[in-house]
């Protein structure tokens, strides 16, 4: 159920979409169903619908419109209207329950296979319950769930909670739903009014216990940033059990859709984001940003190093303080150096750019060396062209390859040159620039501005204040005395 606004977040943004470890919400109760294998899956979308479908990212997700939010009785109405004929159990999440495991999931199926239930719930016992349904029991049995705002003060001092993710049989709930009365406070249907009325019919319902970490709910921004802890922490025990040195666990993040290598050391301040892969035995030395990136086995990633959407192959070093953007690829044994960028570029096998370059929408071969200031000149400011350059090609420092060109194989490009032409296999390309030296030079210019300057002209003396004073009097009018 994804179709609110979430007004205690305080902003423009669906709740929904809102990034967790750099992904939107609504991607964790998919996620937990996609390893059960659970399907179809049906997302109840309203506010923000068409970002919300977006952030899915699941092709055979199928998609319910809850045009006005009527309550979580409502919400499975409309996904109903998306499942015709299907004969089975339901499971119904919300969407902000980014802690919650597959595996508690998949208890709760099975308890509701096991028992024969009509309906099976997952409840929890919390140390603060104000916000949530009380579950209440008789003798045991679940009886019924009271809304918040609905409790007496006497049920609001329960503590077992019910945190809204059920099991049903199919062919219970949809003849409920169609029963369903907004007699309430707030005027809505709730989906927990099912339970009493399958307790009214003398059906079975199981209530199955989940720790209370797992069912923090995200309703504000503080509420993000507390489960966003909870979640490096779980992820970061979950890669060092799995072989993975985690030098400073409490700033490394990593994403739900990482994988990392074993034997990789991981440094403090590192952010690994999206589908991005680290390979075996792998060095991250610190305040590092990796984001859908494929990272090979024996790779050292330097401090400051920023990479996007790119490739990096077997024992390749990059950085410190280097970007690879979207588009690079990086053979095996490549060295790219401190202050290096690259885009859209692809380098051969032991190619080396050591240190100050640029290398945009271009094609390096095998053992090129890369001098340090060089860059390809890609734009003309209408469009993007192409460098391609050979195996074996030296590259002076402070060249400009200026697109498009084509360098041959073991071609030599003479420091300071700019390159327009293509170059032929083997050739040496520079640019003629005559040198001139001025012997004696520096001390002669060192007399000249050494030299004592003539005194300033002396400025008119001003007169003193009591001429001034006396200068500037009226003269008196004759025939008149003062007073």
């Amino acid at each position: 159920m994804a179709a609110g606004l979430g007004t205690r977040m305080r902003s423009r943004v669906a709740k929904v979409l809102h990034l967790l470890a750099g992904t939107p919400l609504i991607r964790y109760p998919l996620m937990a169903l996609a390893a059960l294998d659970a399907e179809p899956v049906v997302v109840v979308v309203g506010h923000q619908a068409e970002e919300v479908m977006a952030a899915c990212g699941a092709p055979n997700t199928r998609f319910a419109r809850q045009r006005e939010q009527r309550g979580t009785g409502h919400a499975v109405q409309c996904a109903a209207a998306q499942l015709p004929g299907f004969d089975g159990d339901l499971l119904i999440l919300p969407s902000d329950l980014p802690l919650l495991k597959a595996e508690t999931i998949a208890s709760l199926v099975a308890a509701q296979r096991t028992s024969g239930a009509a309906l099976s719930l997952l409840t929890a016992t919390v140390a603060e319950p104000a916000g949530f349904g009380r579950v209440v029991r008789d003798a045991g049995r679940v009886t019924r769930v009271v809304e918040d705002r609905d409790a007496t003060a006497n049920q609001r001092a329960i503590r077992e909670v019910n945190v809204g993710v059920y099991c049903v049989a199919s062919a219970f709930l949809f003849p409920a739903l169609a029963r369903l009365r907004p007699d309430n406070a707030q005027g809505e249907l709730y989906l927990t009014d099912i339970i009493g009325e399958a307790v009214a019919a003398g059906q079975a319902i199981a209530g199955v216990p989940v720790a209370e970490a797992e069912v923090a709910q995200v309703s504000t921004r503080a509420d993000l940033a507390r489960v966003e802890r909870a979640l490096r922490a779980r992820t970061a025990e979950l890669w060092m059990n799995e072989g993975v040195t985690l030098e400073d666990p409490d700033t490394t993040a990593i994403g739900p859709q990482v994988s990392i290598g074993r034997d990789t050391v991981i440094g403090p301040n590192v952010i690994l984001r999206g589908r991005t892969q680290i390979g075996n035995d792998c060095r991250l030395d610190g305040s590092a940003r990796i984001i859908d990136a494929t990272i090979g086995n024996s790779v050292h990633i330097k401090f400051g190093v920023v990479i996007t959407e790119a490739r990096v192959g077997d024992r390749s070093s990059v950085g410190p303080f280097a970007q690879l953007r979207p588009g690079t690829h990086l053979a095996d044994n490549v060295h790219i150096g401190d202050f290096v960028e690259t885009k859209n570029a692809i380098l051969g096998s032991g190619t080396k750019a050591h240190h100050l370059a640029y290398l945009g929408d271009a094609e390096l071969g095998r053992e090129v060396n890369v001098g340090a200031g060089t860059i390809t000149c890609n734009y003309d400011g209408f469009r993007k062209h192409r460098t391609v350059v050979g195996d074996r090609v030296m590259i002076g420092s402070d060249s400009q390859l200026v697109a498009p060109v084509t360098l041959g194989d073991d071609a030599y490009v003479a420091t300071g040159t700019t390159v327009m032409k293509d170059v032929p296999g083997g050739a040496l390309v520079f640019n003629d620039k005559q040198q001139s030296t001025r012997p004696g030079w520096v001390a002669a210019r060192r007399r000249r501005e050494t030299q004592a300057a003539p005194p300033p002209p002396a400025a008119a003396a001003k007169p003193t204040r009591p001429a001034r004073k006396r200068a500037a009097a009226k003269p008196k009018r004759a025939g008149k005395q003062p007073r």
